[in-house]
């Protein structure tokens, strides 16, 4: 059960981040998992016939993915983990601009990237492409494996005062080169790639992504380097803990979830303030003729990990980390507090969770931002608007969030899918608010 092992784990990992290109990529890889550990596809316009003990998943916008194993008794509780697959990018607004010799793009900020790490990089364009069907539209997921822009730096000579910081104007600064005028069209490339003709486009959704593949580094290998390692490294972590749940308890619920939209506030059809995972707790429960009073009891009997991941205490700035609680790379799995509960957890989660992680022989580190440094949000407390049910905020450590390459420690991973394991594989039963029962 928990004895995943680290060569393995990895090999999953890099290849889960080299496919996630795009959060309709990352969606894809993901459920492609699902299929082959026996999970069958559940589309939300259709009804749904549930059976004791099956495994299930459905999507939303292509982007969002959750999967479910019915309990095979009466429903007492959840055990349930959300991630997001979406990253910091740019998307495509305007292709095939020609401009003083170049065929050039316009693009749009997604998230709160670091710009400049996308400066003078190979860059892929990914996502999908809505095109005409006899019966309508279609979607068509495309990444060609070339690279086909790249946002070219002003050189020092143009720019003199370039090393001594740079306020960037994403209008100006920032807009991306496909080739030079008369060498071809970007979208005519795409259709190839989708195998459609270029007029039957109706619409797009496409970012750009970063060529270079996941990587180990460091003296021993014991770090990785890769584009969208937050959040895909908890996404791909989570699941593999998912897979290895065992639903020994007749009446638990097990649900692994990954939404779109984090970085941009998750208020989207798809983001965690959505309905998704709501919609999908009452069709499961209406299917087993739950009452309203035992549904209540069912989510107070539960347990939610929120995972996304946190910032490790920078070498060259430690200044910029709580000196109280530093967080090092390859020291486990982070836990997330703040006073404002823009994360969930609380003194009762994470006692739950520790002594889960105790019993997986995983380490636990805590993560608070200085008192004098606002900190960010995540999954946990906006899903919480929806979903009545005890939750925490975890994570993985790692360096340059929301750069356009990031870096994180393999170990960490393993203790993320190994924690994960372990709770899909405890008992959890709150019969008295304050207190917890765990089957350890």
């Amino acid at each position: 059960m928990e004895q995943i092992q680290e060569k393995a784990l990895m090999e999953g990992l890099f290849a889960f981040l080299d496919e996630g290109v795009s959060p309709f990529h990352s969606a894809a890889a993901a459920c492609a998992l699902l299929e082959q550990a026996g999970y069958r596809l559940c589309p939300e316009s259709q009804p749904w016939v549930l059976e004791a003990g099956g495994r299930y998943y459905t999507t939303r916008n292509g982007t969002a993915v959750l999967a479910w194993r019915m309990p095979k008794g009466r429903l007492t509780g959840w055990h349930v983990t959300a991630s997001h697959g979406d990253s910091p990018t740019w998307r495509l607004k305007v292709p095939d601009i020609t401009e003083g010799g170049y065929l050039k793009a316009e693009t749009e900020g997604y998230g709160g990237m670091i710009a400049s790490t996308w400066l003078d990089r190979p860059l892929g364009v990914a996502g999908r492409l809505l095109v005409r069907t006899g019966d309508g539209v279609e979607s068509r997921l495309v990444a060609p494996r070339q690279a086909l822009l790249c946002i070219p730096n002003l050189c020092i000579h143009f720019d003199r005062e370039a090393n001594a910081g740079k306020t960037w104007n994403f209008q100006v600064d920032l807009q991306p080169i496909c080739g030079l005028e008369g060498d071809g069209r970007l979208m005519d490339l795409l259709a190839r790639e989708a195998g459609v003709e270029t007029q039957d486009i109706l619409a797009h959704d496409l970012v750009l992504w970063v060529q270079q593949k996941a990587q180990r580094v460091g003296v021993s290998g014991e770090l990785f380097m890769s584009g969208r390692i937050d959040d895909l490294e908890c996404a791909y972590t989570t699941l593999q803990g998912f897979l290895a749940g065992e639903g020994r308890e007749e009446g638990r619920a097990d649900v692994w979830c990954m939404f779109d939209n984090e970085e941009v506030g998750s208020s989207s059809r798809q983001g965690a303030q959505g309905t998704l995972m709501a919609d999908v707790m009452d069709r499961i429960e209406e299917a087993l003729g739950l009452t309203r009073a035992e549904s209540v009891m069912a989510r107070a009997n539960s347990l939610l990990l929120s995972a996304d991941n946190g910032h490790a205490t920078h070498p060259n700035h430690p200044e910029k980390s709580d000196p109280r609680n530093p967080v090092r790379m390859g020291c486990g799995v982070i836990l997330k507090y703040n006073a404002s509960q823009t994360y969930t957890t609380s003194g009762l989660t994470a006692a739950a969770f520790q002594r889960i992680c105790e019993q997986a022989g995983v380490q636990v580190q805590v993560f608070a931002n200085r008192a004098d440094l606002r900190g960010g949000s995540t999954l946990g407390n906006l899903l919480g608007h929806q979903i009545a049910i005890p939750m925490v905020d975890i994570g993985l450590a790692q360096l340059a969030m929301h750069s356009a390459v990031e870096t994180a420690a393999c170990t960490d991973a393993v203790a993320m899918a190994r924690a994960c394991a372990r709770f899909y594989n405890t008992s959890i039963r709150q019969p008295a608010d304050g207190v917890w029962q765990l089957g350890l």
